[in-house]
């Protein structure tokens, strides 16, 4: 579909979108762009982190070798 477009076809549709809505307007909507990439990316590594730290501390909490109650058993 795309494969007949070349660069003046692209200079064309570049002209057009400038025409319509300004370079300022563009202009914002990059950078509201590039500012939810941004917010997208934190949160994903935010949530890779919580997953580790989970992870983490269910290894350390999964030991059931010995429990309170054998323990005072074996005290007795």
């Amino acid at each position: 579909m795309f494969s007949n477009i070349g660069p003046v076809q692209l200079l064309i549709v570049l002209a057009i979108v400038l025409a319509i809505f300004g370079t300022k307007r563009l202009r914002t909507l990059g950078s509201d762009l590039g500012s939810a990439v941004k917010g997208f990316r934190s949160a994903v590594n935010e949530a890779e982190e919580t997953t580790e730290q989970l992870s983490d501390s269910s290894k350390k909490d999964a030991d059931f070798d010995s429990t309170p109650v054998e323990e005072t058993r074996k005290d007795s």
